[in-house]
């Protein structure tokens, strides 16, 4: 059975919520964070270091 990334990352994140409760400007902050990452000139330094 194959899953979409998407849907993985949503039911991941869910989990995450319901079972950790962190204050909600923090997920937030890691949410916006990560796409502002992933769209900056670091991004290639972040995919090597991930691999």
């Amino acid at each position: 059975m194959d899953v979409p990334l998407w849907l993985a990352l949503i039911v991941v994140g869910w989990l995450g919520v319901k079972l950790f409760r962190p204050p909600w400007w923090l997920v937030l902050v890691l949410l916006v964070g990560g796409y502002l990452l992933a769209d900056s000139q670091l991004s290639p330094v972040i995919d090597t270091a991930v691999k």
